[in-house]
């Protein structure tokens, strides 16, 4: 009788392990069919160090794309450049239009930083056809002249962590 108890609490066992054993297999199956061991987390380089401004629509940045182009010019991403800015010294915001030309297939996060790292602004997602013209800046600045950059990060439109490719705008900032 012993036995046959021994035998009936082995075969729960098994049974009960064997159901762990498959719900765990499905969970990992339905993680990894969603992607979700692709996502890695953020190093402190890559999180936002700046301020989101307001994504508008609309966004225009006075680039002509002519019917004359060829199909190629129309086929790559559009990112805006920009000639040097003038501010005032202890401004909170600088008046740069940031966005996403409304021709490309593509999301943009802006990333305004002078030439020593420094953040000052750091946009949201920008569809194509969205921008934003006034940056709020993470920090004023003093009188001087400054190197300055706009790093543009393409991303999917689909999954905004799937980067794409990048590019960047260079230009000075005049405070006065």
């Amino acid at each position: 009788m012993d036995e046959n108890k021994n035998n009936k609490a082995k075969i729960l066992i098994i049974v009960i392990t064997a159901v762990i054993l498959s719900a765990a297999a499905a969970a990992m199956g339905v993680l990894t069919m969603t992607g979700f061991f692709d996502k890695t987390d953020q190093t402190d380089s890559d999180k936002p160090e700046g301020v989101v401004g307001i994504i508008r629509d609309g966004w225009d940045p006075g680039i002509e794309v002519s019917d004359n182009d060829s199909s190629e010019q129309k086929k790559g991403t559009q990112i805006p450049g920009y000639s040097d800015v003038e501010m005032k010294e202890g401004d909170t915001t600088l008046n740069l239009s940031v966005g996403n030309p409304k021709e490309n297939h593509v999301g943009l996060i802006a990333t305004l930083k002078l030439e020593d790292g420094t953040v000052l602004f750091t946009s949201g997602l920008m569809k194509p056809g969205q921008g934003i013209d006034e940056l709020p800046l993470s920090q004023t600045l003093e009188k001087g002249v400054y190197d300055a950059m706009v790093f543009y990060q393409c991303v999917s439109l689909n999954d905004a962590n799937t980067r794409l490719n990048a590019a960047e705008s260079r230009f000075k900032i005049i405070v006065k």
